[in-house]
């Protein structure tokens, strides 16, 4: 699903009153959400802003919506749960590397 339809209906708002806010078309907004059309700069920065996203998450460049707030929430950590936290990180990366090779090996034992 493109991420402008998928932001537009978790904030339950329709194409029309999205077009207000950018001031263009229901059209447009259809066109944007369908992939017919590219919003150009200035509407990726007011629709990052209206949904609190990153540009890069609106083209599904990335994942994390706002990794500003991330970086922001990080940094405002203890030195000490910082620590914590990146260890965290460390097991997360082990589990996810173990549960891919579990997946590899029943694909080849079937």
């Amino acid at each position: 699903m493109n991420r402008i339809k998928e932001l537009r209906l978790e904030k339950n708002i329709s194409q029309n009153d999205l077009a207000k806010l950018l001031n263009t078309s229901q059209q447009s907004i259809s066109f944007y959400e369908t992939g017919k059309r590219d919003p150009d700069t200035k509407t990726l920065d007011i629709l990052s802003g209206y949904f609190n996203v990153s540009i890069d998450y609106l083209l599904c460049k990335s994942n994390i919506r706002n990794p500003e707030k991330l970086l922001n929430d990080y940094n405002s950590l203890s030195e000490e749960s910082k620590k914590q936290l990146e260890k965290y990180i460390e097991l997360l990366k082990i589990k996810d590397a173990n549960d891919r090779n579990k997946d590899k090996m029943s694909l080849t034992s079937e």
